[in-house]
């Protein structure tokens, strides 16, 4: 009946040991590494992993009109004993931008730099937008990549896995589609449109805000034909 976490000497009986030899034997988590159990320890106190539960859909963004975050959880059904797995991390964050204020209307903010994502993102947004019958025919914009900050290579987590496709001397082509597709001009905020040729622009990944650079301005390509590696899209 004994099952103890960790080293405890304390955690003793009498018995046989795996081996035959009979006396102490001990009956905690550590008897395993010193070969000291007692026979039976393996089927009365059996391994039991951490178990959670599937993530939670994700919140809405924490600030509207600014690069923020939002945040999914998930709790512990069953918590882990005799040395089983410990629990993962039970909330996950991500960068994101909402366009609209609390009170419905639309932000008025300028966001500069341009917020890039990867253009895998763009499929469920295109769906979201021709289900509300908003989708709005949008635009590219090829840019050469100039300087990139070493943030990019550092991103492990599943979602920012697409950064480390930024490399400097790269062209890279960058969606704007609805809803980053604004009026009246119908461009995306920070897709360097009126500004002066091979000026410098800024951009920064949503995500991982140490991931940011510098790019020019190559050309705006009216029918988006992006390859599928380095492509993004402007959020």
């Amino acid at each position: 009946g004994l099952c103890c976490p960790g080293r405890d000497p304390a955690c003793l009986s009498a018995g046989r040991r795996p081996d035959g030899s009979t006396g102490p034997c001990y009956c905690d988590q550590a008897c395993a590494r010193t070969l000291d159990c007692c026979h039976d320890y393996a089927q009365a106190c059996p391994v039991i992993p951490c178990v959670v539960s599937q993530w939670s859909a994700w919140s809405g963004c924490a600030e509207p009109c600014k690069t923020t975050y939002r945040i999914r959880t998930r709790h512990i059904i069953q918590e882990p004993r005799n040395g089983g797995e410990a629990c993962p991390a039970l909330e996950e964050r991500a960068g994101c931008v909402e366009y609209w204020t609390r009170q419905g209307t639309e932000c008025q903010e300028s966001l500069i730099p341009a917020l890039i994502t990867t253009a895998g993102f763009g499929k469920a947004r295109k769906k979201r937008a021709a289900a509300d019958g908003n989708e709005t025919a949008g635009y590219c914009v090829e840019f050469q990549l100039v300087a990139i900050t070493p943030g990019c290579l550092h991103s492990h987590q599943s979602y920012t896995r697409w950064m480390h496709y930024l490399r400097e001397g790269h062209t890279v082509c960058v969606e704007c589609q609805h809803p980053a597709l604004h009026s009246p001009g119908q461009h995306c905020h920070g897709d360097g449109t009126g500004g002066q040729k091979n000026q410098l622009l800024h951009w920064q990944a949503v995500g991982n805000h140490q991931c940011k650079g510098t790019w020019r301005r190559i050309r705006q390509l009216d029918t988006c034909s992006c390859p599928s590696v380095h492509s993004f899209l402007f959020i």
